[in-house]
C-alpha cells in the first residue's frame, strides 16, 4: 500500500471553528452539571430526565437513563417514551441522536454521532445523526456509527459494530454488523 500523497493538516483542523460561542458555553455548563447527573442515585430517573430537559434534550415519559450514562451534548438528544439507556452507555451526540419509543440501549453501548472526514487533509469534524427507531434493542457493548439508522424493532447484537443502516426487524451481529436473522413478532402475554 502506498502512503498518501497529501499529509494530514492538523494545524488547519485545530483552526477550524467547530462550535459556536453559544454551543461552547452550553458544553461548559453541561460539564459543570455532570456531577449532578452522575452522582444521583439510580432510582432518580425523573431527576436525570429533568436535568437533561433543562439542557435542551427532548425526553418522553417514563424514560430510564442510568446515572453512569455519558451524554456529550444533551440538546442534540431526543428519547421517546418508555425507552431506557443502561449503565455506561455513551451517547456521543455531536450530531443529533434520535432514540424512538420503547427502545432499549443496553449497558456500555456506544452511539457515536461524530467523526472526522479522513478524505480531506484538514480532517474536518463530521456531525452525522443517528436514529434508533421504535422498539429497537441496542445490546451490550454494541457500537452504532455516525449516520446510521436502526430500523423499527431491529436488534444490534452484543458487541456488534453497525456502520450501515439496519433494516426494520433485522438482527445484526459481528464486526462489521451483518444480518443473522429476523426478530420474531412478540407474542401477547
Amino acid at each position: 500500500m502506498t502512503p498518501p500523497t497529501t499529509p494530514l493538516d492538523i494545524a488547519a483542523n485545530r483552526q477550524e471553528r467547530k462550535w459556536s460561542g453559544r454551543e461552547l458555553a452550553g458544553r461548559v455548563l453541561w460539564a459543570a452539571a455532570q456531577p449532578l447527573f452522575a452522582l444521583s442515585p439510580r432510582l432518580l430517573w425523573a431527576w436525570r430526565v429533568w436535568l437533561l430537559r433543562l439542557f435542551g434534550a427532548r425526553i418522553g415519559r417514563n424514560v430510564h437513563i442510568h446515572p453512569s450514562v455519558r451524554i456529550a451534548i444533551p440538546w442534540h438528544l431526543e428519547v421517546g417514551e418508555l425507552s431506557a439507556l443502561g449503565d455506561g452507555v455513551i451517547v456521543y451526540s455531536l450530531g443529533p441522536v434520535r432514540i424512538g419509543r420503547a427502545v432499549t440501549v443496553s449497558q456500555y453501548a456506544h452511539l457515536c454521532a461524530g467523526s472526522h472526514d479522513h478524505r480531506l487533509a484538514s480532517f474536518p469534524l463530521v456531525k452525522a445523526p443517528i436514529t434508533v427507531k421504535d422498539g429497537a434493542w441496542i445490546c451490550a457493548d454494541a457500537f452504532v456509527g455516525p449516520g446510521v439508522v436502526v430500523g423499527d424493532h431491529a436488534i444490534v447484537a452484543a458487541r456488534a459494530v453497525a456502520m450501515r443502516d439496519v433494516e426494520p426487524w433485522a438482527i445484526v451481529a459481528g464486526n462489521p454488523a451483518t444480518a443473522v436473522g429476523v426478530r420474531p413478532t412478540p407474542i401477547s402475554s
